[in-house]
């Protein structure tokens, strides 16, 4: 696992256990990634904040937190995580494993963000920075616009057209807990509905806000 360690983040660590810790399910151990990932969350943001201030230097803070709560999400840090090879070296228990803890978007984007976590914890910011900026080069120009939230696009969408807020209901829960799936049904008044799915209410939400403007504008 060094080797890949010091090939994923450019630098050989000088204590592997941070990085395990950071690889670990709570399935496995509860020795695992959750504080790390708390960290990793923060130091992630931050970079990823620094760095679209500097690049998008005319835009309004509401359109820069647009841009970041989507370059965060934890299908884009699961993303990452694949490209990087992360699954190989998880460590996960029996049943997580069986139950696909492997594949899920919420274990690996939680992961990602764990290693980041370590890895800041031994390098330092200025690391860290280098290696989400490569790790999310190609991404952070992805919108030449700031991407609208499909929640707030559907209700402005209502509004604009006399219509009924949008309501959303969760019509179905499944899968484990580490890695649950949710179908979110939005309805706005005797219109057409939509669903949606996700591992976490607030994706169901947003897929299901999207399918629906889908609808609406075609």
């Amino acid at each position: 696992m060094k080797g890949w360690i010091e090939a994923t983040f450019g630098r050989a660590p000088a204590d592997l256990a941070p990085y395990e810790r950071a690889l670990t399910h709570g399935s496995q151990a509860a020795a695992n990634y959750e504080r790390l990932e708390f960290l990793g969350d923060r130091v992630l943001g931050l970079v990823i904040a620094e760095w679209l201030f500097e690049r998008f230097a005319s835009e309004a803070e509401g359109a820069l937190s647009r841009r970041l709560n989507a370059l965060v999400t934890g299908a884009v840090c699961a993303d990452v995580a694949r490209e990087l090879g992360v699954v190989p070296y998880l460590k996960l228990g029996k049943q997580a494993r069986g139950d696909g803890a492997a594949d899920s978007d919420n274990v690996l984007g939680d992961v990602v963000e764990a290693l980041i976590g370590a890895f800041y914890l031994e390098f330092g910011f200025e690391a860290a920075r280098g290696f989400v900026r490569k790790a999310w080069d190609g991404r952070i120009d992805a919108h030449a616009q700031a991407p609208k939230h499909p929640k707030s696009a559907l209700q402005e969408w209502a509004a604009a057209n006399n219509r009924r807020p949008p309501e959303y209901e969760i019509v179905d829960r499944s899968g484990p807990n580490h890695s649950p799936r949710f179908v979110v049904r939005v309805t706005i008044g005797k219109l057409p509905d939509a669903t949606g799915e996700g591992t976490s209410k607030q994706e169901a939400e947003t897929a299901a806000a999207a399918a629906l403007l889908e609808k609406l504008e075609k």
